[in-house]
């Protein structure tokens, strides 16, 4: 009897198919004959401790100019999926933590959360690099515009930026001589409320910021590098990064190796680690994407990988 999936995702009339890592989820599961279902987080409720989801049965196409036919909107179980995507994009907002919390009955009923509702409220993907110091840079977390300060000076050159950021959103690089670095601080942290993150800057981001792929614990044998533009320091793709194929070095083996156990204790089935240099900086786990790029360069099937480990996992 084929499985039964459930997406929860951004429209999927507004995604681009030949960069979406969601889209190609879903034509690996649809390869394998899966029966797929798509819902949006707005239609996610909860009655009599059951939690349902108006969502309606879908079908995609590598098309860019037909991708998808939905079928007619029905209310039905979570619980009554095998495996349900939760794979909203940030923002990460008090809705997406509701979210997370539906998700937990059919979790706790058996389905296969990927990734799993606690690890997906606990894991802040900026904090979640910080639980593992051997790998990072040197790091700040604070409010306080003293400490801040404190830590441009000694460090001489530093990235600042919020904790709830993606696509390289409000990312400032700042040294001690930047004549706008109080008023940066004062914005981030909106005078003194809100945490943000401090760390050194890594000059190996011209090399570019890797986003690493791990499928269960286990690292897909190539990065995306997203090299910066001319005259910028983020590399994202959505601010006009370039992204280019690079082989794993001995040093993201090791990284990848040393998160192996936290990420399979946490239920954390796909993930994307961004690694500059020799460092971590981030441990993406919401909506990692990439798996397109790194396709078409290296002739891979990285979503009919996880779909695959995932069956594995119904089966046993």
């Amino acid at each position: 009897m084929p499985h039964s999936l459930l997406v929860i995702m951004d429209p999927i009339a507004g995604i681009k198919i030949h960069k979406d890592s969601t889209f190609a989820m879903l034509l690996a599961a649809q390869e394998r004959d899966w029966q797929l279902h798509y819902a949006e987080i707005g239609k996610l409720s909860q009655r009599d401790g059951k939690s349902l989801a108006e969502c309606r049965s879908l079908q995609v196409s590598d098309n860019p100019d037909a991708w998808f036919t939905l079928g007619e909107p029905e209310t039905l179980r979570m619980d009554d999926f095998d495996v349900i995507l939760m794979r909203k994009d940030p923002p990460f907002d008090m809705d997406y933590i509701f979210a997370t919390y539906l998700l937990d009955q059919p979790f706790r009923a058996g389905a296969l959360v990927v990734n799993r509702p606690d690890a997906l409220r606990n894991a802040n993907e900026k904090l979640s690099s910080t639980l593992f110091p051997e790998y990072c840079p040197p790091v700040l977390v604070s409010c306080d515009a003293r400490q801040l300060l404190e830590f441009i000076g000694e460090q001489g050159d530093v990235i600042l930026k919020p904790l709830d950021g993606m696509g390289g959103a409000s990312i400032f690089r700042v040294t001690p001589q930047d004549p706008n670095r109080n008023v940066i601080i004062e914005s981030l942290t909106r005078h003194g409320k809100r945490q943000i993150m401090a760390q050194r800057f890594i000059p190996e981001i011209q090399q570019g910021d890797k986003r690493i792929l791990v499928i269960d614990g286990k690292p897909v044998p190539y990065a995306l590098a997203r090299i910066p533009g001319e005259g910028e320091t983020r590399g994202n793709l959505a601010v006009g990064g370039e992204g280019v194929g690079v082989a794993l070095s001995p040093r993201d083996f090791e990284i990848v190796a040393g998160l192996e156990s936290w990420l399979r204790e946490n239920g954390i089935w796909f993930a994307g680690l961004d690694v500059i240099g020799d460092y971590l900086t981030e441990v993406n786990i919401t909506s990692p994407t990439c798996i397109r790029e790194l396709d078409r360069i290296y002739a891979l099937n990285i979503a009919g990988d996880l779909i695959d480990r995932l069956a594995q996992e119904l089966a046993a």
